[in-house]
């Protein structure tokens, strides 16, 4: 009970930072890209580690929700290529 507040505190902070993030004008870094990768990652290894029941280690449910978000990272810059194929 004690780890699902606070995930859930962390989700709303994350939640509360998302229009300061979106009001700043200029082209995000790749090392500011990889730290809100690792944030939301934060949020999400520890659902695949409940999903699981506990069977498999906490190292392993990080790098299943890293493996995660860099395999939707990457469908939707397929995606972007193919329908926009001028802009790449």
């Amino acid at each position: 009970m004690k780890k699902l507040k606070m995930v859930n505190n962390i989700r709303a902070q994350l939640i509360d930072l998302t229009p300061v993030l979106q009001s700043q004008g200029r082209r995000r870094s790749l090392s500011f890209k990889l730290f809100l990768a690792l944030c939301l990652n934060l949020v999400i290894a520890p659902t695949v580690l409940a999903a699981t029941g506990g069977t498999i280690s906490r190292v392993n449910a990080y790098a299943i929700g890293l493996l995660g978000l860099v395999t939707v990272g990457l469908a939707i810059y397929l995606m972007m290529v193919m329908l926009q194929p001028e802009r790449f």
